[in-house]
């Protein structure tokens, strides 16, 4: 055979003269696509949503809230039980706030924290994984037009839960709604005499968390409340190097961070205390009185007992 003068043709396995064709295994010839299913494909319209995140909502924000930091025992519902106290019985009227949804738990907590300390008896713990919410409104007996009525909501927590912050921990939801949400708030931080070297750690992770929350150190109302300070011996303080040399020495990363934001810090004792008992045996106000006048004078920026403009301080000459 002579391979140079025959033409070069495609292999096929047909003895005929048929074309090559392209491999199929349908009897039919022209080719189609690869296809594993018989059924046609059908368009699906159906569209699944994104779930949003479970994000409770604030309701009433129309107020100024205060928010309570401190373990268990650190005394933060004594404190609050006091001021409230405090505010009723001497520096005007505090009533719960009409058209809220939690207005007759707010008469009732008014009642038993009235009834109880007047007794001497110290009102229980907060219960865990809940915020006890206070809606408030404050009216002063001051009759100076620049001492106005405020609205006062407090937000009392478990001191259980604020451990729950320790080595990264994040809080329970209830209490996260209030902290990332934007609302005026007020922190009253609160650790005792006893107890405070426990807790300098665990007060620095909370103004860090604060920052998170993008609750600027230096434009938010913080005050820290040394209580029980009646565990010292004495229930005054000679002068304020005192409780500035105590801070320094049993809570010197929170001393730091008073310093650098200029925060404020004072002391609380509510008289003298039955040991066996646990009860108030005298029951003192000076503190309620102290921290309830900061409070309302961060707020509102006038002082509690602001004596009135010129022209007031003539008038109230004359009607006195």
């Amino acid at each position: 055979m002579d391979w140079n003068n025959e033409s070069l043709k495609p292999l096929s396995f047909n003895k005929g003269n048929e074309e090559l064709k392209p491999l199929n295994f349908d009897d039919d010839d022209a080719l189609r696509p690869l296809s594993f299913d018989d059924k046609k494909e059908t368009a699906d319209d159906h569209f699944v949503p994104i779930a949003k995140g479970n994000v409770s909502e604030i309701k009433n924000k129309d107020s100024n809230f205060v928010f309570f930091f401190g373990t268990a025992s650190s005394g933060k519902s004594v404190i609050l039980a006091t001021m409230l106290y405090y505010l009723r019985s001497t520096a005007g009227v505090i009533r719960p706030k009409i058209g809220t949804p939690n207005t007759a738990e707010a008469e009732s907590l008014l009642y038993d924290f009235f009834e109880n300390i007047s007794k001497g008896i110290l009102p229980a713990g907060t219960v865990k994984d809940q915020v006890t919410r206070l809606d408030l409104v404050f009216e002063p007996n001051n009759k100076s037009k620049k001492v106005n009525p405020i609205n006062l909501t407090f937000l009392e927590t478990s001191g259980e839960n604020h451990n729950e912050i320790r080595r990264g921990g994040n809080y329970h939801s209830s209490i996260e709604t209030y902290l990332s949400a934007h609302l005026p708030l007020t922190f009253i931080i609160v650790t005792s005499y006893e107890s405070a070297h426990k807790d300098d750690i665990l007060i620095n992770t909370f103004l860090n968390k604060l920052e998170k929350y993008e609750k600027r150190l230096r434009s938010v109302n913080i005050i820290l409340v040394i209580s029980k300070w009646d565990k010292s011996g004495r229930t005054e303080v000679e002068d304020s190097t005192q409780l500035d040399e105590f801070v320094r020495e049993r809570l010197p990363m929170t001393s730091t961070a008073m310093d650098t934001y200029s925060l404020a810090k004072t002391f609380y004792t509510v008289g003298e205390l039955n040991e066996d008992t646990n009860r108030v045996t005298l029951l003192n106000l000076d503190r309620a009185k102290k921290l309830s006048e900061w409070l309302y004078e961060s707020i509102s920026g006038y002082p509690l007992y602001y004596e009135g403009t010129f022209w007031e301080r003539i008038k109230f000459s004359f009607t006195n």
